[in-house]
This record gives C-alpha cells, sequence and structure tokens, in this order.
C-alpha cells in the first residue's frame, strides 16, 4: 500500500474522530486549521466523504456534518463486543457508585488498548482517552488480559515485545513478568498503583469471554490515595456487579 494512500485513511478518520470529539457542524477551515491540513487538501477529503455519503454540507453556514451511514457503521459492534450494551451499563453503574473513572480495556496486537472511558465526576483527576495504548507487560490492564492467557502464549508475547523494545533496561525476563501475572491469578483481581503513572492506579478485573472470544478488562481508576480509601468498596462493587450484568 503507497505512502500517499495510508496518509488519507489516517485523514479521514481524524476528521471523522474530531467530528465525535467537538459534536457539531465544522466547516472547512476550521478542519483544516485543526489538523494543519492545507484547505486544498481538505476540501478534496471532505468533498470525497459528502460524495460517499458519509458527510452532509449545509450550503447556507457553509458547515460538513456526519451522516447517520457513519453512526450506523458501528451499530454491529456494540452488539457484538460490548454484549448488547450491557457492558456499557456495567461502566455506567460502577462510575456512578464510584465517582471514578471507569474504563475499558482490551488486547491490540502487543499493547492493550483503552476502548471505552467514563471520566470522574472528582475535581482531582487523571484522565485516558479511548485509543490509547499501553504495554501488555508494565500495565495493571495489561497483566489481566495475560492473566488469561497461558503461560506459553505469554511467553510468546513477551519475546515481541523486547525485541521491539529499543531500551534494554526496559526488557524483562518471563519471571519477571509472571511475578504480576501469578498475583492478578491468585487475587482475581489486578491494583495498579503508580505503575504508568506516577500518583495514579486502578483496581480491575476480567470480563467473562464476549463474542468472537474477546477479552476485556474494566477497572476504577483514579489518585491512588484516593483508591486507597475506596479499596473495598471497589472491589465489592466489581465482584457483585460484573455477574449481574454479565451473567455466565
Amino acid at each position: 500500500m503507497s505512502t500517499a494512500a495510508i496518509k488519507t485513511a489516517r485523514r479521514v478518520f481524524e476528521v471523522l474522530e474530531y467530528f465525535d470529539e467537538v459534536k457539531r457542524p465544522l466547516t472547512l477551515r476550521e478542519v483544516s486549521a485543526h489538523f494543519g491540513y492545507p484547505v486544498s487538501s481538505t476540501a478534496a477529503l471532505l468533498k470525497s466523504l459528502l460524495q460517499l455519503g458519509y458527510v452532509d454540507f449545509n450550503r447556507p453556514t457553509r458547515t460538513y456534518m456526519p451522516t447517520m451511514r457513519v453512526a450506523m457503521l458501528g451499530d454491529w459492534i456494540q452488539a457484538s463486543l460490548f454484549g448488547e450494551g450491557r457492558i456499557l451499563r456495567l461502566m455506567q453503574y460502577l462510575n456512578e457508585m464510584t465517582g471514578e473513572m471507569v474504563s475499558l480495556g482490551t488486547q491490540s496486537d502487543v499493547y492493550m488498548q483503552y476502548v471505552h472511558v467514563l471520566y470522574s465526576r472528582e475535581g482531582l483527576q487523571y484522565r485516558v482517552r479511548p485509543g490509547t495504548v499501553r504495554s501488555m507487560t508494565r500495565s495493571g490492564f495489561g497483566w489481566l488480559l495475560l492473566s488469561a492467557m497461558p503461560d506459553a502464549e505469554i511467553d510468546k508475547l513477551l519475546r515481541r515485545v523486547n525485541i521491539e523494545e529499543d531500551d534494554p533496561a526496559r526488557r524483562m525476563t518471563l519471571d519477571e513478568l509472571m511475578v504480576p501475572v501469578t498475583e492478578v491469578r491468585q487475587l482475581g483481581h489486578v491494583y495498579s498503583r503508580h505503575t504508568v503513572t506516577q500518583g495514579a492506579g486502578v483496581i480491575g478485573m476480567l470480563l467473562p469471554p464476549q463474542s468472537y472470544g474477546r477479552r476485556f478488562t474494566v477497572g476504577v481508576g483514579g489518585p491512588v490515595d484516593r483508591l486507597e480509601e475506596k479499596h473495598d468498596m471497589i472491589l465489592a462493587l466489581l465482584r457483585e456487579a460484573i455477574p449481574r450484568f454479565l451473567p455466565g
């Protein structure tokens, strides 16, 4: 695939994600200025999306807006991967009960990726955007996902991670990695503190396997001092709510 084709595909998704972020119609110049794209390239991109039926153009306001065709593209994903809304309802429940950020993660190649996040209502909070990736071997959610794998599969993944790691000091041995993974297996949950971000942590659990064998993690995250105060309550909520919202 040519570099130009890859660039065009990336820009299409960047523009659609920008609409999702601002949640309003946008002008050509707003899109161009936000991304630093040339006006001519932005005009060609939006014209293509218009012709394909993915955006509408309002001539009086000279603004573009995604169509229902974009909204319909993801309908089957929520049903197939998110348990027909049950996972989202679980997250909303945990968010309301704890007042903290609730995040959903899954494996993406050798990374853990956040796929959905509900933010805290607290003034002091740590925020992570959906789509953000973390190391599978150096994150709480990563350890949760690894805990469901056979040891031989963990070994293969670690070898790939180590090959891609530029800093030799950050390469891990299997014995080192199995320490947190074994702890997660024994406890049935993860309580990660200061692992990725100093001062932040997460208390999380694996969800039952979903369609197509996908595994997800759900966790309550925030400043470590607040997680310490709410630790027992959060753990009790996870243990009670997961089987209730996602019965085996």
